[in-house]
């Protein structure tokens, strides 16, 4: 089978990317299929583009996947930059697709990722072209997540015609699938049952390729003091260090129990991002010495960290989307690590729960957080080692091999 995935924000690992559509294509490849991940030169996230002249598309194998670049332009923040540049990601889409049916290329299938809605429905339009079929993939419910995060009212006009786009897309789309469990609880919110029959709709988690976290583990260790650290108890943070991450909490949470003498918790956020200078600078006024910000570092690092923490922490501002349920990256990496989690975050379809993988609390109190990190800190060792366990079962079960599988299904019955 040829499957073309179309995703804006395929960024390959090794550039510190969203790695999902890599490791599909990676075992798909494996199993005998072919498949081509489209996705934007300019690099989300990075100052990288891929495609500096007038090229229309170029083709790279990165990481040992190839994929096909398409030209658009540099952006920085969430500008008027970034606006053009998700417009313009259609309409090589467009041409792309034209070049290649032309040299005699067609897939079997197209899979389309939309954390914007615009990409996805430029894929659709191509497949409904080439009559073929075509996957939707739901990462980010747009444009429900700009109301939620943006606090922009559902009756705004460009709001109201990000939803009849969303409706057509999802009508049209011959499979869904949701990274996050309550897709269908989202249809049945919007009442758009009668358009989108709910038996196209999957749930299809993020996962962790296990062999890998696993080898990389041992392979590539860091020269952290504070991380080899055997005296402490060290509670960690690996991603993204911005405003929706909300982690001037956890350096309240570092403030609190630096107060109350509990010198043996550490705090080592790894990561960058637009807070991380303001966050450092804040924990140097308060005089905190349990918290650290190394930095980033790079991705093929973040098992050998997760093994070597005692308590991952789970963070993030609390928006009213995650009554949908919710699928982080790194939930399944902290899984895969065998730690406990301690997440904040409340969600419907609640993996941590679900495993016994840690504690979710209904509160972002600091007070309570805090006696959450003690009581992971005091907790008799069996105890410890059965949460561990339970956190490594779920990584077992959302390993990208057997989630391949799932999708592979789910691909087949279309084409069929």
């Amino acid at each position: 089978m040829n499957v073309w995935i179309i995703n804006h924000y395929a960024i390959p690992p090794s550039m510190g990317g969203l790695v999902r559509h890599y490791y599909f294509s990676k075992f798909l490849r494996q199993m005998g299929h072919t498949v081509r991940i489209f996705t934007a030169s300019e690099i989300h996230n990075t100052n990288i583009n891929m495609i500096r002249d007038s090229s229309l598309y170029k083709e790279q194998e990165m990481d040992g996947v190839p994929y096909t670049f398409l030209k658009t332009r540099d952006y920085s923040g969430n500008g008027l930059s970034r606006i053009y540049n998700m417009l313009e990601f259609p309409l090589r889409i467009q041409q792309a697709v034209k070049k290649f049916v032309k040299n005699g290329e067609r897939p079997d299938v197209i899979y389309t990722s939309a954390p914007t809605i615009f990409a996805a429905a430029s894929a659709l339009v191509a497949a409904r072209r080439l009559k073929v079929p075509c996957v939707v993939e739901v990462r980010d419910i747009w444009p429900e997540s700009i109301v939620e995060y943006k606090g922009m009212s559902r009756k705004n006009p460009i709001i109201l015609a990000l939803y009849q786009l969303e409706k057509w897309l999802y009508k049209k789309a011959d499979r869904l699938i949701f990274t996050m469990e309550g897709g269908k609880d989202y249809i049945r919110e919007k009442h758009w049952e009668d358009k989108v029959p709910l038996e196209k709709i999957y749930n299809l988690n993020n996962g962790v390729d296990l062999q890998e976290f696993d080898k990389n583990c041992q392979q590539y260790r860091l020269d952290d003091p504070d991380l080899l650290d055997e005296s402490t108890f060290k509670v960690v943070y690996t991603g993204s260090i911005r405003l929706v991450n909300n982690l001037g909490k956890i350096v309240e949470m570092a403030e609190y129990l630096q107060k109350q003498g509990e010198n043996k918790i550490k705090f080592l956020l790894y990561g960058d991002g637009t807070e991380r200078e303001q966050l450092m600078q804040l924990c140097e006024q308060k005089g905190l010495t349990n918290i650290r910000f190394p930095g980033k570092v790079e991705k093929k690092y973040i098992p050998f960290i997760l093994s070597r923490s005692d308590l991952n922490i789970n963070h993030v501002k609390q928006t009213g989307i995650m009554r949908f349920g919710c699928s982080l990256n790194k939930q399944f990496d902290y899984f895969a690590s065998g730690k406990p989690v301690l997440s904040d975050l409340t969600v419907n379809y609640d993996l941590i729960e679900r495993y016994g993988a840690g504690v979710t609390l209904p509160t972002q109190d600091t007070e309570e957080m805090c006696r959450q990190v003690l009581r992971f800190a005091h907790m008799p060792q069996e105890e410890y080692r059965q949460i561990c366990q339970n956190a490594r079962r779920a990584a077992q079960d959302y390993d990208y091999r057997a989630l391949t599988q799932r999708l592979l299904q789910i691909l087949e019955d279309t084409v069929k």
